[in-house]
């Protein structure tokens, strides 16, 4: 395997992500501004729900069928690969339709639990409507997510890459038209346009599991040439034996796909309650949940995509190091893994820490509630890091076949939040929900840090020191930025406008980012972490 091979698919699967996320991201700018708060705590408290249900629906497979094919394909066993794909695809379709009938018919039940008897403007109604209508993306996306694993057990990513790009412009593209023709055009209320932006799902899927169909017709021949030329014996597993091995790898996938999404879902059920008691008024409670909940979290999760294509990509290549029990490669490629992660995701969240209220105003305008957003989230930023952390972590222990611990350490997350949620609340305010998140978050990434550590001797010693030396950089940032961003004040006002917070960003944010890669780039750092020189920035630094 070629030294570059975890960057490589890492490059691919990250672009696709971030383009999948950005527009994910961009959408909220208009969105925001045709809905509002309220609108956004609707949005926020319908996807809660399904994503868990997405989570149940799937039960971890996808992800686990892309650890088995890697498995057996590295075994030369390409047939009993192929017949798990075959097998999952069936119980993938009928999860997905046993999952939307639920979803659809308990939508009452669950819209109940998030709002109190005394809520003022969105009722029970209201979010059991949005509720039933994205439930019918449950449908499509099983079967569709089964596929994409399977591709990605081959190590071929593009499949993945192009779907999701295709499923969120599908996606982005109706919930735009349908929320601007209800409300513009036909003047109906937020809520249907709320639920036909959440239907939107359904329309996003069906446009990625087509452009799945077409990968599948392209690469169904050469698939069928690895299993006619196999030299292998086929595994003579029953059904019941392989669906054992795979549920072994798929039940923490379904934990970890769910981290985000049960944080969310202990906010949605004790922050609207536990605020309306200390006397919040209902506005306020509206903008600082939409904004963890949707508005600001789609902004943090631009560094998380980074995580996230890193996830996928390390999978299948970590899980093939370790059955070759190939150490010092296995070592180098988890190094690897969590540095990227460092390198990027660190500056990216100081750096929105430091410019939150200036984000704010470019993304969602200037408005009486811009700082409160604004410093809600500069707090809630770092939290991306922490996320980000986690979700590669437990990739890693799951290609060193230590799965069920990433099951413990989120076990540990969920209970800190759960303990501290109502307390800090009570204590800070909104801020109170966030730093239950940093705390919660932080203790899963190290409980799987020790251990990644002790379970195959890995050592932490290169991860600290080089982790240290970007923080060193990322300070350096921090000056330039923070210098730069009070010398433009003197001449430009976040306050005066969006697009004079896109001016104040683009020049701050560009000298930041000099700063910072001319640190790294000097150093050597960044040849180090990414195994090779970046040829862009030999021309930029004249090295």
């Amino acid at each position: 395997m070629s030294k570059n091979t975890i960057v490589r698919g890492t490059v691919l699967l990250t672009s696709a992500t971030f383009i999948s996320r950005f527009i994910g991201m961009i959408y909220t700018m208009p969105f925001e501004s045709l809905v509002g708060a309220s609108g956004g705590m609707l949005y926020g408290l319908a996807y809660g729900p399904y994503t868990i249900f997405i989570s149940l629906s799937t039960v971890g497979i996808p992800l686990a069928v892309s650890k088995f094919v890697a498995k057996y394909n590295s075994l030369g066993d390409y047939r009993t690969s192929y017949r798990m794909y075959k097998l999952a695809l069936k119980l993938m379709i009928v999860t997905g339709i046993v999952t939307f009938f639920i979803l659809f018919a308990g939508a009452n039940v669950i819209a109940r639990i998030y709002i109190p008897a005394n809520s003022q403007g969105i009722t029970i109604e209201d979010v059991a409507m949005v509720i039933r209508m994205v439930s019918f993306a449950l449908i499509i996306i099983p079967p569709m997510s089964i596929t994409r694993g399977f591709f990605q057990g081959y190590q071929s990513m593009g499949p993945t890459a192009i779907s999701q790009v295709v499923e969120q412009i599908a996606r982005i593209g109706f919930l735009l038209v349908s929320v601007f023709v209800i409300i513009h055009l036909f003047s109906g209320s937020i809520t249907t346009a709320v639920g036909f932006a959440t239907f939107s799902a359904f329309i996003g899927a069906i446009a990625s599991a087509l452009i799945l169909l077409w990968y599948w017709k392209k690469r169904k021949s050469y698939i069928e040439g690895y299993m006619s030329q196999q030299k292998t014996r086929q595994s003579t597993m029953s059904k019941k034996a392989l669906f054992s091995e795979l549920f072994s790898y798929a039940g923490p996938f379904v934990f970890v796909g769910l981290a985000i999404p049960l944080y969310q879902q202990i906010d949605a059920i004790t922050f609207a309650r536990t605020l309306t008691d200390l006397g919040y008024q209902q506005i306020i409670i509206d903008h600082t949940f939409s904004n963890i909940n949707l508005y600001g979290h789609k902004l943090i999760m631009i560094p998380i995509t980074l995580a996230t294509g890193m996830s996928l990509a390390t999978l299948p290549t970590l899980t093939k190091s370790f059955i070759d029990r190939n150490k010092p490669l296995l070592f180098q490629q988890i190094n690897q893994s969590l540095q990227i992660v460092m390198l990027l995701v660190l500056p990216a969240v100081i750096g929105m820490s430091l410019l939150s209220r200036e984000i704010w105003g470019f993304f969602y305008g200037v408005n009486d509630y811009i700082q409160l957003n604004g410093d809600l989230l500069g707090w809630y930023a770092p939290v991306a890091l922490f996320f980000a952390l986690f979700t590669v972590t437990s990739s890693i222990l799951q290609g060193i076949n230590q799965q069920r611990f990433a099951i413990y350490s989120l076990f540990i997350g969920l209970v800190l939040k759960s303990v501290l949620n109502v307390p800090l609340l009570r204590l800070l305010g909104p801020e109170g929900a966030v730093m239950a998140t940093w705390i919660a978050s932080l203790a899963t990434v190290l409980s799987n840090l020790w251990r990644v550590k002790t379970a195959i001797g890995f050592s932490l010693k290169p991860l600290i020191k080089r982790s240290l030396l970007m923080l060193i950089f990322s300070l350096f940032m921090s000056f330039a930025v923070l210098l730069t961003n009070y010398l433009v004040q003197f001449v430009l006002d976040y306050t005066d406008g969006r697009w004079v917070s896109a001016l104040i960003l683009a020049i701050t944010v560009s000298v930041g980012a000099f700063v910072y890669l001319w640190f790294c780039y000097h150093s050597t750092l960044l040849e180090r972490v990414l195994g090779s020189r970046i040829r862009v920035l030999d021309r930029l630094f004249r090295r």
